[in-house]
């Protein structure tokens, strides 16, 4: 009998000691595991907020998300806008009502890759997290613009490095188009009521949502009554132009809808265009092209039905061909392709598909403005010969780097700024709205009294790229809950430097 006491004894003791040692193990395991994640972030990776709207709309601070009541295009306005103004649509212009906004959304999250700067130096585009130089308790997120021993200038709107042109990779230029027409996101009633005043011969160019692509006067074929797909059909091999019109005098300007709206009428007028659409070729032969003007000069892209891409300029009405013509795949009838037209960073851009041609502008002596700023609105024009269709036209306008439009301090044409080893030189993307390098007023601060050059963000102040926007614009459960459920639409890789052109 007490050997059968004893069994079930020294069994729960046996159990109990195991239980004992798988709950030291888990709190092993869980020790482990938080000192491999504090080792992570702190030389590894490492989550931050994104603080301010200095960076939008590539990165947004505390804003709101608004979706247009017009035309349903959605945009994000940036939470201290709207106690200056009511946000604006840029694509149509109407004023969204202030309670229409919605809840303020928290600032994107971000991961930043820490140390990586200490085996790769920092390439210029790249989206850094550095300590504030005048006051390296706060962490500031930038592009960075200039590396060390670099001269930087900021001149209408371009970056120029040692008096060259700075153009901006493939992916990071992407990011930063900003539209001014978007097709498929007219208002409807907007577009039938245009029509109908067009029809009855009315004047239309002082329509406060007058946005449109109209035929050029008395000799244009084009159909546009059907806003959603221009048609042309002809025979006789002779150029159709429409032309983009606009009663907005704001629509180049250098203007962010994130901002406030009330300065818009003083920024700078933006050329540096991009028009892209979807060509159905309905004949055998023809042409398509669009036009883009750049201080008075029309550049122009343009490809046969047959596959032939062309570069063109045009000064006081006498048209040259850049450079030698590129054959391409030829246009299948009835089959959509892609037509995309651009002149920015000072270089032509044509994209039939995916074959790219491109053109130096580089050396141009027509593409400067004849005094200071130009401010005349750009002629945009798209055109067609044959029989074909257009569809989901966009048009787009470049970020414009504020220099001494906003009273910049150094790195401006005058005052060009020339970086000492080991310094860097950043800006916002929202350049309206950014105290970055180019506005900076003090030394910056070291330790033990040492100080940093004006302007400058010294080697030591680089805490790591940004690399990816892991939560941004979450979905509340319930009302009057905070965001919890992903916006994976949202979830992004930040692009930064690279040897891929636009």
């Amino acid at each position: 009998m007490e050997k059968q006491e004893q069994q079930p004894q020294e069994s729960f003791a046996r159990r109990h000691q195991h239980s004992v040692e798988s709950i030291v193990t888990l709190l092993e395991w869980l020790l482990v595991a938080f000192i491999l994640a504090l080792l992570f972030q702190c030389f590894a990776m490492q989550a931050f907020q994104i603080p301010t709207g200095s960076m939008a709309e590539t990165l947004r601070g505390d804003h709101y998300r608004v979706r247009c009541l017009r035309c349903g295009h959605a945009f994000d306005v940036g939470y201290d806008a709207v106690s200056y103004s009511r946000p604006q649509c840029p694509n149509c212009d109407f004023i969204v009502p202030v309670h229409a906004l919605g809840r303020v959304t928290n600032g994107d999250r971000i991961f930043v890759l820490k140390s990586i700067y200490q085996f790769f130096e920092p390439q210029r585009w790249d989206v850094v997290v550095f300590k504030n130089p005048t006051n390296p308790l706060d962490n500031y997120i930038k592009r960075l613009i200039g590396l060390p021993g670099e001269t930087v200038k900021l001149v209408n709107g371009d970056v120029y490095i040692n008096d060259k042109i700075a153009r901006k990779p493939l992916n990071v230029q992407k990011e930063l188009w900003m539209p001014i027409y978007l097709q498929d996101q007219q208002p409807l009633e907007s577009a039938a009521y245009f029509n109908e005043l067009i029809e009855q011969g009315e004047d239309t160019q002082n329509l406060p949502w007058n946005r449109h692509f109209v035929n050029e006067p008395n000799s244009s074929a084009w159909d546009v009554s059907n806003h959603t797909v221009f048609t042309l059909n002809d025979t006789s091999q002779q150029r159709h132009a429409l032309i983009y019109t606009s009663s907005n005098p704001n629509d180049f300007r250098a203007c962010y809808a994130y901002n406030e709206s009330s300065g818009y009428p003083f920024r700078p007028t933006v050329s540096d265009l991009m028009v892209n659409f979807y060509v159905a070729c309905q004949s055998p032969k023809g042409v398509i092209g669009a036009t883009l003007e750049k201080y008075g000069v029309l550049y122009t892209g343009r490809v046969d039905f047959d596959g032939t891409m062309t570069l063109e300029k045009t000064v006081n009405g006498l048209t040259t061909q850049l450079r030698p013509s590129l054959m391409s795949g030829k246009a299948g009838q009835d089959q959509l392709h892609k037509f995309e037209f651009a002149n920015v960073d000072q270089q032509l851009v044509l994209r039939w598909d995916d074959v790219r041609f491109t053109y130096d502008l580089s050396n141009d002596p027509d593409l400067k403005p004849s005094s200071g700023h130009y401010e005349k609105a750009p002629e945009v024009q798209l055109f067609a010969a044959g029989s074909a269709s257009l569809r989901h036209i966009n048009l787009y306008r470049d970020i414009f780097y504020l220099g001494e439009e906003t009273g910049a301090l150094r790195a401006t044409d005058d005052v060009p700024f020339t970086l000492n080893p080991d310094e860097f030189f950043v800006c916002g993307d929202n350049t309206n709205n950014s105290l970055d390098s180019r506005l900076w007023s003090e030394n910056g601060m070291g330790n033990n009294g040492d100080s940093f050059r004006i302007g400058t963000v010294p080697r030591k102040y680089m805490m790591g790229k940004a690399v990816m926007v892991y939560w941004s614009q979450a979905y509340p459960p319930a009302d009057r809950m905070p965001g919890m459920i992903p916006n994976l639409n949202n979830l992004k890789v930040i692009f930064g430097g690279s040897q891929t052109e636009y």
